[in-house]
């Protein structure tokens, strides 16, 4: 891969991993914090980001090169999303939070429903339904689909939502009206940076991670799936990884390597003045239960250093970042063994 370095590093096994009944769901990828527009005069001086399958980091410090104080709007974007990606496994990443100089910083948050590049925020705030959490969805033990907010409401508003194309109502799927909105969401506040100062930001989350399985089926000696091993190169994964997992594709049936995977912006950096004076990423190795071998991999342009035997880094000076990450775990399951199934 002409991205760089190749990383392959032996895991314990991850108790925590989410088990999906389909072939896959997608990682939503979020990133770091970013400033409405671009700011020119604030660079970030260092970056620390620290991965790992529950938990995103990210420590900066910003320094204002100007000779005047500057206050402006900081702001954490989340995807864009709708009801297939909330209804898998994630809420908004509600659980965002973010330190200012070492201090708890209070973010305000703001979420918008749009349908066709149409706004609705307004309709949907006047009736009561909650925008981010699409009507506060959930489903129960029997796969019923429900949307509190949205079911409350009278004929004549289910009519006004369904005639906008805002809600669907489907009997033979679920007895229930079905949010069809998308949300773009973000939190957000007033920074003030100091001339010629140091101000130190912290935030973090779970990341929403994604789920490819039967990836090793692209390394097949016998009719090899080409989607799969066009998703394996996109891990960069190691001559010694390609090994296990074409011996795992071509094994008895009873034994997969799902593969879970974390995304991150990294490009969000590039909203304030470049390049990154001091970056370090660094990938957290899960612990589990068992012994089964389990692998990371991904791609980064240089050489990747053991911090300890749980932490590995990479780091750069001046980057100005080109291409997002996109962090790969690979678990090597025996399904024939008695254990209990892995869940996040």
């Amino acid at each position: 891969m002409n991205l760089g370095m190749k990383l392959l590093l032996p895991l314990a096994v991850l108790a925590t991993i989410p088990v999906f009944a389909d072939d896959g769901a997608a990682s939503i990828a979020a990133g770091g914090l970013v400033v409405m527009g671009k700011e020119p005069r604030i660079v970030m001086a260092r970056e620390v980001l620290q991965i790992s399958m529950h938990k995103v980091i990210v420590d900066y410090d910003f320094r204002n090169d100007s000779d005047q104080e500057i206050t402006t709007e900081v702001a954490f974007p989340i995807p864009e999303y709708g009801l297939p990606d909330i209804d898998q496994q994630w809420g908004g990443f509600d659980d965002f939070r973010l330190w200012v100089n070492g201090a708890p910083a209070r973010s305000q948050v703001e979420a918008r429903a749009f349908l066709n590049n149409k706004e609705y925020t307004r309709l949907l705030n006047r009736m009561h339904v909650d925008v981010a959490t699409l009507g506060h969805q959930s489903s129960d033990k029997t796969g019923k689909f429900m949307a509190p907010d949205i079911e409350r409401l009278t004929a004549a508003e289910h009519k006004q939502l369904e005639d906008a194309g805002l809600v669907a109502y489907n009997e033979t799927v679920y007895v229930a009206f079905t949010p069809e909105w998308h949300v773009r969401k973000k939190y957000y506040l007033k920074q003030i940076f100091p001339a010629h100062k140091i101000v130190h930001v912290r935030h973090e989350y779970t990341p929403a991670i994604g789920f490819e399985d039967n990836l090793e089926a692209g390394l097949r000696t016998i009719d090899p799936d080409p989607e799969a091993a066009k998703s394996l190169r996109e891990f960069c994964i190691d001559d010694r990884l390609s090994k296990t997992l074409k011996q795992i594709a071509d094994g008895p049936g009873s034994i997969d390597a799902p593969d879970y995977y974390v995304d991150f912006i990294l490009t969000t950096a590039n909203t304030w003045k470049t390049p990154i004076e001091d970056f370090t990423l660094i990938v957290d190795r899960p612990h589990g239960y068992s012994d089964f071998p389990n692998q990371v991999s991904f791609c980064w342009n240089g050489p990747i250093k053991k911090i300890d035997a749980n932490h590995f880094s990479a780091h750069a000076v001046n980057l100005v970042p080109k291409k997002e990450l996109h962090i790969g775990f690979f678990t090597v399951y025996d399904h024939s063994l008695d254990v209990p199934n892995i869940s996040h």
